[in-house]
């Protein structure tokens, strides 16, 4: 899964075979077979886990009620910031990744990923109500749509930082969302 995840954050979905994914992880094609019927299996359950494992990574930074939610955002993009600069900005997201593949994947793949997404505006959205609550954000602001505006641009620019191997699309987007929730919040 772990392989999987490397490659896939890397190159897409349709253009890794399953013999790629098995020599990095060094597994020999039976086991693949053992425990997945087919590469689109694999790919639903690849979703299913990096899905787990980042709603894990979001409640870590999302829900720290010791730090004050605009900060709580702030440190998940330097996170987020951090690790593709790890890989040499290499390796994007695997859910955007996926959904910028979505006309070549198969149809399964839509529902489980938009989900996913849901989701992380969910999180997203409990956080900037927490905002709200503590004053940092205007009350009239719509936690959802603010949400997903966030995750429809992070998206894109976790891609542009990916094509550009630089942070600078990172670094401009975090700075407009944050400059624009609190100038909406300045009433303004």
């Amino acid at each position: 899964m772990r392989a999987g995840v490397a490659i896939l954050t890397e190159k897409g979905f349709s253009a890794v075979g399953v013999e790629e994914i098995l020599d990095a992880a060094e597994v020999p094609k039976g086991s693949f077979y053992h425990y997945f019927d087919s590469k689109e299996a694999f790919g639903l359950e690849l979703i299913d886990a990096y899905a787990g494992y980042f709603a894990r990574k979001l409640d870590r930074w999302f829900d720290d009620t010791g730090r004050a939610p605009l900060d709580r955002i702030n440190d998940f993009i330097a996170d987020a910031r951090s690790g593709m600069a790890r890989y040499r900005y290499r390796r994007g997201c695997l859910v955007g990744n996926l959904g910028q593949e979505m006309g070549v994947l198969p149809e399964p793949f839509r529902k489980r990923l938009a989900a996913v997404f849901r989701d992380w505006e969910a999180r997203t959205s409990r956080c900037l109500r927490s905002a709200q609550g503590a004053g940092e954000i205007s009350n009239h602001l719509d936690c959802e749509n603010l949400a997903q505006f966030f995750w429809t641009g992070w998206e894109g620019a976790v891609l542009r930082a990916k094509l550009e191997r630089r942070p600078d699309a990172l670094d401009v987007f975090a700075a407009g969302f944050l400059a624009m929730i609190r100038t909406r919040s300045d009433g303004q």
